[in-house]
């Protein structure tokens, strides 16, 4: 088996493949197929090995059997998830257990194949799982980026962003903070400069992303105060 060392040296962007089967023909023959399409992958042999190295830093597919000797497959989802070690799991098995299928799927898996399974069919679930990990990971390092914007905002301009955007007139949230009109409008001004958003619909988005809003709620059309009332 390959060091951990040597797979991070061999990642890309393209994501990488970490297949956990205790058979090791079964093991061969999946790192064997990923990368003959130019996936990087790792096995192991059970899921304490898996958790006891620390994950790439690229989109992850965990090709997982079900039913290994040990903690089980959904054993180790459960594990994955509580301890928030995001990636997408593909789970092969022998058995047509369905019960378990629809076990694995509410967890969070992307599929969940049948043996013996058409090589393909099983690229097509690789893939699949690797661009919900790469949107995921996209959507989380957006996310943070807009925390960290919202961190630079001072309190007052945090507390008049918070209410304009859940759709309060300038007027509204002048009265509400004992300030003046123009001096809300000082505030949405940096708070949109610091925030980068160009637009108060912007403004908008961000909060929904930031939770600070639910989408559907708050300020309607383009919401921006300054048509609405000054």
């Amino acid at each position: 088996m390959n060091s951990s060392a040597a797979l991070l040296r061999e990642s890309t962007d393209d994501g990488v493949v970490l297949v956990v089967d205790d058979d090791h023909d079964v093991r061969r023959a999946l790192s064997g197929l990923f990368r003959s399409v130019g996936l990087a992958s790792e096995s192991f042999t059970s899921g304490e090995e898996l958790l006891a190295h620390d994950f790439p830093d690229q989109p992850i597919c965990i090709v997982l059997d079900v039913r290994l000797r040990g903690a089980s497959g959904l054993d180790l989802q459960s594990h994955l998830n509580r301890a928030g070690k995001s990636a997408s799991i593909v789970f092969i098995s022998g058995y047509g257990d369905v019960p378990m299928t629809v076990a694995a799927m509410k967890a969070g898996a992307v599929n969940f194949i049948a043996k013996p399974f058409r090589e393909q069919d099983l690229l097509d679930a690789v893939n699949e799982a690797l661009q919900r990990d790469r949107d995921r990971r996209q959507a989380s390092s957006q996310t943070q980026q807009l925390r960290e914007r919202l961190d630079a905002l001072t309190g007052r301009e945090r507390e008049v962003m918070k209410l304009l955007v859940h759709g309060l007139m300038n007027k509204e949230v002048a009265d509400q903070l004992g300030i003046s009109q123009a001096t809300v409008k000082i505030y949405r001004g940096q708070a949109m400069r610091k925030m980068q958003a160009r637009t108060f619909a912007e403004l908008i988005l961000m909060a929904q992303a930031l939770g600070m809003v639910t989408p559907g709620t708050g300020s309607g059309g383009d919401g921006d105060p300054d048509t609405e009332a000054d």
